[in-house]
């Protein structure tokens, strides 16, 4: 229901996009998000956007990346510039259909993840 796609590795100061995306369960009003977690860690969210386009992003990433949605083609997108060596890590698209919409919720929809290393 989440299939994503981008990622990889780059240097730093370079960009990827990541995309994701969804069907089946997955309804476009759900609210979308990207998380990442490194080994050993908690999941940390990236960026968060409703059904009407408003997102949020965590401060680490704030003026550096970009989430949008295109509710007709249902995929999610997220373009990551002046990528860090700390950006390094396997990023989650998810969903949720509850609750408000931020990057602190919890997500019930995840993909498989896709690696992005920044060295």
């Amino acid at each position: 229901q989440l299939v994503e796609s981008g990622g990889g590795l780059v240097q730093a100061g370079g960009s990827l996009r990541l995309a994701c995306r969804y069907s089946g369960s997955v309804h476009k009003s759900y609210c979308m998000g990207r998380l990442r977690q490194a080994a050993g860690k908690e999941h940390e969210g990236v960026a968060s956007i409703d059904e009407n386009g408003a997102a949020t992003y965590a401060d680490a990433v704030k003026g550096r990346f970009t989430i949008w949605r295109d509710k007709l083609m249902n995929t999610l997108s997220l373009r990551m510039d002046r990528l860090r060596v700390e950006d390094t890590n396997m990023y989650y698209c998810a969903a949720e259909q509850f609750g408000g919409c931020s990057t602190e919720k919890g997500f019930g929809y995840w993909g498989k993840g896709t690696q992005v290393t920044v060295s």
